[in-house]
């Protein structure tokens, strides 16, 4: 599969501002996927955080919200070494945590900066309080037909679409009609 917005997210890696990203979509779209291949591409490790189907995540979030306490905890309980260039955190169904929402923005006002991905539903995440303006955030929509095609390798009929072809367009209907 093939998602359009995975450059997007290589932008976001490469920007200096060090925000936070939060993902948004409605359900089912495949953010969880979406992020994880992205962390897959382009870090040696993900760190991955379900809210939703773990709640003993939500602990690491109760007594204190401090950048350095919560990387230190993450570690301990995960078992695993996160370093600030080579490690994507995930924090996935955000909504179902308001501390690790909180904790977006004392993350962004540290000046140790690390790799992080939240990601919740649109109804979700419009529910409780989020930090405004402290984290950067994209939308992913369902796969659009653009990406479907690309998907099966037919760049060909996309490269029809781009380039306006709609002679050629017509004249090979029959197999957009079938792809649709």
């Amino acid at each position: 599969m093939k998602r359009f917005l995975l450059s997007k997210l290589k932008e976001w890696k490469t920007s200096s501002d060090g925000k936070p990203l939060l993902l948004l979509g409605a359900r089912q779209v495949g953010k969880t996927w979406l992020m994880q291949e992205f962390g897959r591409q382009e870090y040696q490790n993900v760190v991955y955080l379900n809210f939703d189907t773990v709640k003993t995540f939500h602990d690491i979030f109760e007594n204190d919200i401090k950048p350095e306490y919560i990387i230190k905890r993450l570690e301990l309980e995960l078992q695993v070494k996160i370093s600030q260039e080579n490690t994507l955190i995930i924090f996935d169904e955000i909504q179902e945590c308001q501390r690790a929402k909180d904790f977006l923005k004392y993350f962004n006002e540290s000046p140790v900066k690390y790799n992080i991905i939240a990601a919740g539903s649109f109804l979700g995440v419009s529910q409780g309080k989020f930090p405004v303006g402290q984290v950067d955030r994209l939308t992913l929509y369902p796969l659009s037909f653009a990406e479907f095609l690309s998907g099966l390798g037919r760049e060909d009929l996309l490269e029809l679409i781009e380039k306006k072809d709609f002679s050629m367009i017509r004249g090979v209907s029959n197999i957009f009609v079938d792809l649709l």
